[in-house]
């Protein structure tokens, strides 16, 4: 039986820990810590509430602090003489006489006005002794220690003097004695411009301490001319005013120029601070550590736009080397140029009216976001917010029964565990144990059903070994799972800051990090389940996550949609990021059989003509030929241009091979072999992992897996090769695999009113003329290939029959032959066709009937006899 519970634990262990002490038993008791106190009905122990009542008195301080710095602004004055005769009742200050004395003290003997941000400090300590917010004090203590310190010698420099000369507030030192001290001493030393330009730097290097974006904006501060496009940018106006001016200004009007719009980011159209991912809540019974993670990265994009009033070329000693095209993409490769040395050099055309100076201007790089340059990305106020404090929601109760229910099946089989941990996720617990020495895995992992049947919980999973780790993993669905929204993985620090091509932002791992991956290195996804477990909002998690990230210039997607429901809600943005065949009236989300036949074949061709291109620029990938284009080392007279990436999303992809089979296969496959290093990846999903559905061409160029709840360990298999997606527990709890071994996800939710607002946000701003085209389709009639090796002198036996049936039933149908003549699905495919090259029915439409060409018997005994 499990032990009694103690609170028999170190007080510097942290409050999001559970923490069990070694008994005889080899099994510790579970101690709670203070962020776990969810229940209500349970006493607070003695050091919570000292720590509470210490909190309070924080809190009361921090108040009373604050008053007494407000008031001797305006009533310290009065309070000199006060202080100075010792007029207890006398004081005017707000708080009295020791407030008086308190303000006195800090604001005018110490560090002045910044001794405001004591009452800061005491009140972020009061919210961490109470328990209300979880506030890193170390951090606050070093902010708030150094901003008193600054705004004190800053006070003391730059308002002394403006303090002394007015006849309220001279009686106030804004820097107190230790700003003035400070100021007298660099003075003396460095002068006054050097004690300016110290403060300056310390400030600056205090703000690049605190984040990262301070470097940008110096950055950008370096360069006038992208500042200059940034303020045109977002204010509009002044871009109008300052055109109309240049106008005004010439004797003849010329051709608008545009301003370039900086290179946006997630965070460019936001106003929300970025918090960081959250790290997992670990209830470890043997050890007190935490396990987190926070990766960060930085995106960094340099944008570049060229002056179209000065002509540029690149002179190349190499005769097939390309001319750079530069001024949005319409100047000629010039002539009578000639090479003089064998490195590629500079060569600046002066105009005739113009100087050189004006002329010699220095190449910038292309940057394809000047097409939509006004364009902005999504905002997070288009996603719901679901206020959730995961450590607030664990259930002590809840983990106290499984840890017990786990170790008493174990020692009821024999089974000896030395240690057991615990790591809440948000849908997911995993108990970590460490077998005794001696024990055997298969001992355990043998155990799994009756650990299921003594917790009475769906989905119980055994993990002998974790990989990495010298524990067995027993992962238990929580009571009550959270809901991991699509907003708070967007808004993670890990997404924002990521520097992948094509970011995938799935959801949450069992140890509450978010989870990404990098869809240009998979490089194409594989996504089963069965009906209803999430694949849908899988599929528009993986869609949303882009369209934050990438800018229509950068990405185009190819949706396939037999159902015809599920993608209709990004119709809106066809022009902004939807890929269709050129001249193709139709709507781009691809809903028939045939039209998708035609799409993969257009795609085929788009794949071999990247490949021509990035031959003839000696790239090996589209990074590379891309990167050469941004620098201009490529003529777009050439047939070079930007190539943006192309996603090919295809929903119910068993119900294409069903209706048209190896016609939709065979291409897939081979733009699964091919295209990753042209930028065109796919995802295909399926509700009928089955092996006529997921055969072993699409698994072997499908590495990466999304594999959510299925019926049949088969059906797992098929996916994984391995059991394991038929113990999930639905509602998009899924296994996600792209190397040795799966991880367990809970797929991010995002509803289908949000993505309908995303769209819509997208679809109000600047946009291209319509959807990117795509290469039209060979011109090849795949029916009459198929039939032309039909031998009108060797009929099948049972072509006579077959005629008269079809005939009969007026439907030209193979299943029809089939279920009549009781034959495979081979003959009737042939009968099939010898009928079509006869003429008795027409060409294949798909999953459609063929047309029966012939009404009646008579007209087909003419037929027989002109055979005979």
């Amino acid at each position: 039986m499990a032990k009694e519970i103690t609170n028999k634990v170190p007080r510097k262990r942290s409050p999001r820990k559970v923490v069990a002490a070694k008994e005889d038993t080899g099994i510790g008791a579970l101690h709670v810590g203070d962020a776990l106190h969810g229940d209500r009905d349970e006493p607070l122990g003695r050091a919570e509430i000292v720590r509470l009542a210490c909190g309070v008195l924080m809190l009361a301080l921090a108040a009373f602090t604050l008053l007494a710095f407000v008031s001797h602004l305006f009533t310290g004055s009065e309070d000199q003489k006060v202080l100075q005769h010792g007029y207890v009742g006398q004081a005017t200050n707000w708080a009295g006489y020791l407030g008086a004395m308190w303000s006195n003290y800090w604001i005018t003997k110490n560090f002045g006005l910044g001794s405001f941000l004591i009452p800061v400090f005491l009140f972020a300590a009061s919210l961490r002794l109470t328990g209300a917010y979880h506030v890193r004090l170390w951090k606050w203590f070093i902010n708030c220690t150094f901003l008193l310190c600054w705004i004190s010698v800053a006070a003391a420099f730059f308002l002394t003097s403006a303090f002394a000369a007015s006849s309220t507030l001279n009686y106030i030192s804004p820097g107190g004695y230790h700003g003035s001290f400070i100021v007298e001493q660099l003075e003396g030393h460095i002068g006054a411009v050097g004690t300016f330009i110290v403060l300056a730097l310390t400030l600056l290097g205090y703000l690049c301490y605190v984040s990262a974006e301070t470097i940008r904006i110096l950055r950008r501060l370096m360069h006038p001319g992208r500042l200059a496009r940034e303020m045109n940018e977002r204010y509009p106006v002044l871009a109008c005013i300052a055109k109309w001016l240049r106008r005004f200004k010439q004797e003849a009007p010329e051709e608008d120029e545009l301003p370039a719009q900086k290179p946006a980011t997630l965070s460019s159209d936001k106003t929300e601070a970025v918090p960081a991912d959250e790290g997992a809540t670990v209830i470890d019974l043997t050890t007190d550590k935490p396990e987190a993670n926070d990766d960060a990265g930085q995106d960094s994009h340099a944008e570049l736009t060229p002056d179209p009033d000065i002509p540029v070329a690149i002179v190349a000693q190499d005769e097939n080397a390309d001319w750079i095209n530069v001024g949005g993409g319409e100047d000629s490769k010039p002539e009578d140029t000639e090479p003089e040395t064998d490195d590629v050099e500079l060569t600046v055309e002066k105009p005739a009216d113009e100087p050189l100076a004006d002329a010699e201007q220095p190449l910038e790089p292309y940057d394809p976001k000047l097409d939509l340059e006004y364009y902005h990305y999504p905002t997070l106020d288009l996603l719901k917010h679901y206020d959730i404090d995961a450590a607030a929601n664990i259930d002590r109760e809840e983990l106290t029964k499984n840890k017990d229910q786990i170790v008493t099946v174990l020692k009821s089989f024999g089974v000896e565990i030395s240690t057991i941990k615990a790591t809440v996720g948000p849908t997911i617990t995993l108990y970590e144990i460490t077998p005794a020495p001696g024990v055997r895995i298969t001992r355990i992992r043998n155990l799994e059903d009756d650990i299921a049947l003594s917790l009475a919980a769906l989905g119980i999973r055994i993990i002998a070994p974790i990989p990495g780790k010298g524990t067995i993993g027993i992962e238990v669905p929580n009571a009550k799972p959270q809901i991991v929204s699509m907003e708070s993985i967007l808004n993670s620090r890990k997404f924002q800051e990521s520097t992948m091509e094509l970011p995938m932002a799935l959801g949450k791992t069992i140890t509450n990090e978010v989870f990404m991956a990098d869809l240009a290195k998979m490089p194409h996804l594989l996504v089963a389940g069965a009906t209803g477990q999430g694949k849908s909002v899988g599929l528009n998690a993986i869609i949303t996550s882009l369209l934050y990230k990438k800018h229509p210039a950068e990405l185009k997607f190819v949706m396939v949609d037999p159902k015809k429901v599920e993608f209709s809600i990004y119709s809106p943005i066809v022009n902004h990021f939807l890929a269709q065949i050129e001249d193709d009236p139709d709507e781009p989300i691809i809903t028939d059989v045939q039209k998708v036949v035609n799409t993969l074949k257009s795609l085929c061709v788009e794949m071999d003509t990247r490949y021509d291109l990035l031959k003839r620029a000696r790239a090996k990938n589209i990074k590379e030929y891309n990167e050469k284009f941004r620098n201009r080392q490529l003529n777009p007279n050439n047939g070079h241009h930007f190539l943006p990436y192309i996603v090919v999303v295809i929903d119910e992809f068993g119900d294409l091979i069903m209706t048209a089979g190896k016609e939709i296969e065979l291409p897939i496959a081979r733009i699964a072999q091919l295209a990753r290093a042209v930028g065109m990846h796919m995802i295909i999903a399926t509700q009928r992992p089955t092996t006529n559905i997921i055969t072993g061409t699409i698994k072997a160029n499908f590495p990466a897996r999304m594999a959510f709840r299925v019926s049949a360990m088969i059906d797992s298999r098929t996916i994984l090769d391995r059991p394991g997606a038929n113990q999930l527990i639905g509602k998009g709890d899924m296994l996600f695999l792209a190397g040795s071994e799966p991880v367990r996800l809970q797929c991010a939710f995002v509803d289908t009113p949000e993505v309908e607002a995303i769209a819509n946000f997208i679809a109000k701003q600047q946009s291209y003329l319509g959807p990117f085209p795509l290469p039209l389709p060979p011109v090849e009639d795949a029916g009459s290939e198929r039939v032309a090796d039909v031998d009108v002198n060797h009929l099948d036996p049972l072509f006579e029959e077959a005629a008269k049936l079809i005939i009969l039933k007026q439907q030209g149908s193979t299943s029809l032959i089939q279920r009549k003549f009781s034959i495979g699905f081979n003959r009737a495919g042939r009968l099939m066709d010898q009928l079509e090259r006869m003429g008795v029915v027409g060409p294949a439409q798909g999953s459609k009937p063929r047309d029966v060409l012939i009404q009646d018997e008579a007209s087909l005994a003419m037929l027989m006899n002109n055979i005979g």
